[in-house]
């Protein structure tokens, strides 16, 4: 198979299954975090203490504002959905965020991911993490050009020639020209939100019981912020269920 219908194929497949990314960070991050928290080995000064948290919770934020201001100006059927056939796609997203990079889930994925990563304040695994996701989501991002140029022809092309793919440009910004939806970020952001604060809660947890020894939840703002989130959560999904979040179009 040539180099580039391998690249496709590999896309296609990660595309599919890009879900497992977040659960590959988890595991081995919390088990980096875990062994550092063990040894003594893990960063205990003061800039990795609550503050080294909270910024890492900013980066993870920043991610997540990513995500919201792509989701929520987007129509039907773009911004990465794909159902059990592949990938699917009504028009080139060539406005409001997407005038200033292709790709800006990813680049929202990125960040708040780094978040994470950032929790275990080892820089050898910070850099493990940056490098793999380049080598994972590059290949997606190939796979949906491809798709995306095979569809839309010169369309796509004309609008990639002057887009960055990854890294924002804003000389060519073009207001969106869709008005921007809450509901449907609500109804698409909600996993995102309560997975970023029950996350950051439980490496907190699994740090507290290396430390004391003992399985005593500790009242503190890790844990309100993953209820709070999860209660969100759960009102949402109660919203959506009663379709008093469906939008026409969007």
């Amino acid at each position: 198979m040539a180099l580039q219908e391998e690249l496709k194929t590999q896309g296609d497949f990660l595309f599919k299954h890009r879900s497992f990314l977040p659960l590959v960070i988890l595991v081995v991050g919390l088990c980096v975090y875990a062994y550092g928290k063990y040894t003594n080995t893990i960063c205990t000064s003061f800039w990795c203490g609550e503050v080294y948290l909270y910024a890492s919770l900013g980066v993870s934020l920043i991610g997540q504002i990513i995500r919201i201001l792509t989701v929520g100006y987007t129509p039907h059927n773009t911004s990465g959905r794909n159902t059990s056939e592949g990938q699917v796609a009504g028009e080139v997203n060539s406005t409001g965020i997407y005038s200033t990079v292709r790709h800006p889930l990813y680049l929202g994925n990125f960040f708040m991911w780094l978040g994470v990563a950032m929790i275990t304040a080892n820089a050898w695994f910070i850099i493990a993490f940056i490098l793999f996701y380049m080598f994972y989501y590059e290949r997606i991002m190939y796979a949906e050009e491809s798709f995306m140029r095979t569809k839309f022809d010169r369309g796509y092309l004309d609008w990639a020639d002057r887009t960055p793919a990854i890294i924002p440009s804003f000389k060519n910004y073009v207001k969106s020209k869709y008005p921007f939806s809450l509901k449907k970020v609500l109804k698409m952001e909600k996993n995102g939100l309560v997975a970023t604060f029950t996350l950051f809660w439980l490496f907190d947890y699994t740090g507290q019981i290396i430390d004391t020894r003992t399985f005593n939840v500790e009242l503190n703002f890790w844990l309100f912020a993953a209820i709070a989130a999860f209660v969100f959560y759960l009102i949402i999904k109660a919203l959506k269920y009663n379709s008093i979040l469906e939008t026409k179009d969007r």
